[in-house]
């Protein structure tokens, strides 16, 4: 398995609006890749085309070399930018939900996960505050034994203090051959774990690099040269 996922000139419209154009990106098994842009560059669009919620207007999309469908999506484990769980479950509620409808669930890592986080498996989700239910969400994603985790926004909700430990947590339990796409405008905040970027404007990639590539042909960090290519 050379590709966990590969975008062949992926094109999404929306009526008149063309939300991603010309779209072609491969990302390799054990890499963690940030898709960075600003708001309405596309970014939550191309993460659903890869998870199966969208479709492609024109061009294709593999995940380990399967078409987007049932069988890529067992591959794929998928974190919304937007809160998708019912408020009125407990937490352990919401685990065992998980754990009988994904068989790449990890009950255990998701209890050990929750306990590292100072969060009770007994509390319901409307008693929890945003960033809270934001971890729980999280912790939900990662505890999956997946080949290819797309996370959408995972630290922007989340206060400034607890975000090292959220990526930490990224990090230390997402499956070492599989690979990792996180989406953000937190560049500053994410940079540090980070293999490779993909700079996403108006739905059109626009660099993909190395991260170790950038520094040593621009002289500059990922956040310095993203605020240059996007004047913010």
């Amino acid at each position: 398995m050379n590709r966990i996922l590969e975008y062949s000139h992926v094109t999404k419209q929306f009526g008149s609006l063309c939300a991603l154009q010309d779209v072609s990106l491969t990302v390799e098994p054990g890499h963690i890749v940030g898709l960075l842009g600003p708001n309405g560059s596309g970014k939550t669009t191309l993460l659903k085309i890869a998870s199966g919620l969208l479709v492609p207007t024109s061009g294709t999309v593999s995940i380990c070399g399967l078409p987007v469908g049932p069988e890529s999506k067992s591959r794929i484990s998928y974190l919304p930018d937007k809160n998708y769980l019912s408020d009125w479950m407990k937490v352990s509620q919401i685990i065992d939900l998980f754990h009988d409808f994904y068989l790449n669930f990890d009950r255990n890592k998701a209890y050990e996960m929750l306990q590292r986080l100072d969060i009770s498996p007994k509390q319901k989700l409307k008693t929890l505050s945003k960033g809270t239910r934001e971890k729980v969400q999280l912790i939900l994603v990662m505890s999956r034994n997946a080949d290819l985790y797309l996370l959408d926004e995972p630290i922007g909700g989340v206060d400034p203090a607890a975000r090292d430990y959220i990526l930490q947590t990224i990090l230390t339990n997402y499956n070492e051959h599989g690979s990792i796409l996180i989406s953000t405008h937190l560049i500053s905040d994410v940079e540090q774990v980070l293999d490779q970027v993909i700079f996403l404007k108006n739905g059109v990639i626009s660099l993909q690099s190395s991260v170790d590539d950038i520094r040593a042909q621009y002289e500059k960090s990922v956040d310095e040269l993203f605020r240059e290519v996007f004047q913010c």
